[in-house]
């Protein structure tokens, strides 16, 4: 653990790097796009529950279409006030949580992926679409983002959670799940003991992507991890002590065995929250 620590700091230290042509790095240089490939040989069979992973929340929301319809997860008031154009751009400043697009992500470190996704009204070819209140990009184009980026780096292993789906029928999943298939193929990595999962195992098998689904769809395809093995305890607070709080007290309780473990050290706006910084929107909000 003592060793992991050092490899965290190592990285902070370092830079966000596009790839290397020649696939060299300089020795005082450690490229955040590789850390999974950088770290020591020692942490190759430590199971990747026990490692610190970076991840993003509603990783997606880059970018929203304020021009969409409002989407299901909102509320009826929510979509009926939504017909005036003012509301759909305030929206957009509390629906966007990240300015930083896949690839950007993935080039920063992020390895862990918070995905909503729902159908959009209208449309009849069962495409799926990124959702946080407001539409995003397709599903298949931010999928496709990823996968070009893990062809570039075969040793990086990744975590798509697709933890919402909205206005979904048995239809839409199916074709998510073959987006997936079509996206990844080898790389994906079948569901199987969390401790057997090291990154020397997945590096000999070259799989490079672990897809969580919580939805009972899960058990038709070999290669869809069940929810429950990715538990996301929510604090929902927008106080700063009590979310390190229950971030200390959800990590020292989550289980031994089994499972992997999110902490989302997030802050979550209420009603009273957004009133009050309605045009500032969310980052001046509150994320300062």
């Amino acid at each position: 653990m003592l060793a992991f620590r050092k490899a965290r700091r190592k990285l902070r230290m370092g830079t966000i790097c596009s790839p290397n042509p020649s696939g060299t790095k300089t020795s005082s240089e450690v490229c955040n796009a590789d850390w999974m490939a950088s770290l020591p040989p020692h942490l190759h069979n430590l199971p990747l529950s026990n490692l610190a992973i970076p991840g993003s929340h509603d990783s997606f929301s880059y970018w929203v279409d304020e021009k969409s319809p409002v989407g299901p997860d909102q509320t009826p008031a929510i979509k009926r006030l939504a017909r005036i154009s003012l509301v759909k751009k305030l929206m957009k400043k509390w629906s966007v949580t990240q300015n930083l697009t896949f690839r950007e992500q993935l080039e920063a470190g992020i390895r862990y992926f918070d995905l909503r996704v729902s159908s959009k009204p209208g449309n009849v070819d069962q495409e799926i679409y990124f959702i946080h209140g407001l539409f995003g990009i397709k599903v298949w184009d931010g999928l496709t983002e990823i996968d070009s980026f893990l062809t570039q780096h075969p040793r990086e292993i990744i975590f798509l959670d697709f933890n919402h789906f909205y206005a979904m029928d048995e239809a839409h999943h199916k074709c998510l799940i073959l987006r997936i298939q079509e996206a990844f193929g080898s790389k994906l990595c079948p569901a199987c003991s969390v401790e057997s999962m090291t990154l020397r195992n997945l590096w000999e098998k070259k799989c490079q992507v672990l897809i969580f689904y919580h939805c009972p769809f899960y058990k038709q395809y070999p290669f869809l991890w069940p929810g429950k093995k990715m538990p996301a305890p929510w604090a929902n607070t927008t106080s700063v002590p009590k979310l390190i709080l229950f971030l200390e007290t959800t990590l020292s309780e989550r289980a031994p065995h089994g499972s992997f473990h999110v902490s989302q050290a997030i802050l979550t706006p209420r009603v009273k929250t957004i009133a009050r910084g309605l045009v500032g929107g969310l980052k001046n909000t509150l994320v300062h």
